[in-house]
C-alpha cells in the first residue's frame, strides 16, 4: 500500500520519522531477523503496510551486505504503517514483546550480531512514554533483564526489494516464535 517503487535497490530514498501518510501512524520496530517481524505485523488486523527495512544507524543508503558486517550501525527493522483507530501503538507493542525475545543482546535465535538487536524506534514522545512503561510492565514477565533499545526514530532505509513479503513470496517460515 505505502511501498516504494526504485531503479536502483542500493540507492532506495530514506523514510523520514515525520513522513506518516494523513490519517495513519507510524512505528518501528527491531526483533532479530525482519522477515518475520514483518510477516507477524502484516497479520494484525488495523496494519495498512510493514516494510522491511534498516533503521538506527549512521550510513546513508545502506545495503543488506553492508548491515551485515555489523559496521553500519542499523538494525534490521520493519516500518509499520497503522491505522490508530483500529489498533493502537501499545496492541503493536504486545505484539512486538510476544514475538521474540528482547533478553537476549543482539541476538534472535541463531542470528547474532547488532543488527539483530531488540529495539523499538518512537515517532514522538506519546510512543516513547508508551514503549517504555511497556517495557516495565513486561520486564516482570522474563526472568532475564529486557536489553530492548527504546530510541527515536531516525531515517528508515527500505530493504532491497528481495526482502519485502519475503515469507509470503517464498512461503520459507520466518525467523521467530512466540514467547508465550
Amino acid at each position: 500500500m505505502f511501498g516504494h517503487n526504485r531503479r536502483d535497490e542500493s540507492q532506495a530514498p530514506g523514510i523520514a520519522p515525520d513522513d506518516i501518510p494523513e490519517g495513519f501512524d507510524r512505528a518501528a520496530f527491531a526483533a532479530g531477523c525482519f522477515w518475520g517481524v514483518e510477516e507477524f505485523f502484516r497479520a494484525i488486523p488495523g496494519v495498512a503496510d510493514a516494510i522491511s527495512g534498516y533503521e538506527g544507524g549512521f550510513v546513508d543508503h545502506p545495503t543488506y551486505e553492508q548491515v551485515c558486517t555489523g559496521s553500519t550501525g542499523h538494525a534490521e527493522a520493519v516500518l509499520v504503517t497503522f491505522d490508530p483507530s483500529r489498533v493502537s501503538f501499545g496492541a503493536l507493542l504486545e505484539e512486538f514483546w510476544r514475538h521474540h525475545d528482547p533478553t537476549t543482546l543482539n541476538r534472535q535465535g541463531p542470528d547474532r550480531g547488532t543488527q539483530y538487536r531488540s529495539a523499538v524506534f518512537t515517532h514522538d514522545d506519546a510512543q516513547e512514554k508508551a514503549a517504555r512503561a511497556s517495557l516495565d510492565e513486561y520486564q516482570a514477565r522474563f526472568k532475564r533483564p529486557i536489553v530492548t533499545e527504546v530510541t527515536p526514530a531516525t531515517t528508515f532505509w527500505p530493504a532491497e526489494e528481495y526482502h519485502q513479503r519475503f515469507t509470503e513470496r517464498t512461503g520459507r517460515g520466518g525467523c521467530h516464535v512466540a514467547n508465550w
